[in-house]
């Protein structure tokens, strides 16, 4: 039995949320799942451990067709490969979020609708 350690509930993602690197601008991945404090990355390339990023992507409004811009600070936890071969699966814990930004992404946690993991 596995024992669970996350601080807080993750939602899925119900749809496809594409992650760039907001420094770069480019793709790293999507969004598995979110907290208010981590996310869940699926992605094509193993990612560096113990590395720093900062991340963007357009998180939807389940409500209004509104999508709102986050960007965050994230520091990797753990990667492994996932069930399909060429995906890895990467988790992150939020370090950085402006205050705007975390009540979005923290409403849209809390909001109805989706899957909890």
């Amino acid at each position: 039995m596995t024992t669970e350690h996350r601080r807080s509930h993750r939602k899925r993602a119900h749809q496809a949320i594409q992650v760039n690197n907001a420094i770069t601008g480019q793709q790293i991945g999507h969004v598995g799942n979110l907290s208010s404090d981590g996310m869940l990355l699926i992605s094509n390339r193993q990612l560096p451990d113990d590395s720093l990023f900062q991340f963007s992507f357009h998180l939807p409004n389940s409500h209004t067709a509104h999508v709102h811009q986050l960007e965050v600070g994230v520091h990797e936890q753990w990667c492994e490969t996932a069930n399909v071969p060429g995906l890895y699966w990467t988790g992150f814990r939020i370090i950085d979020i402006s205050p705007e930004d975390f009540d979005v992404l923290n409403n849209w946690v809390m909001s109805p609708g989706g899957q909890f993991d």
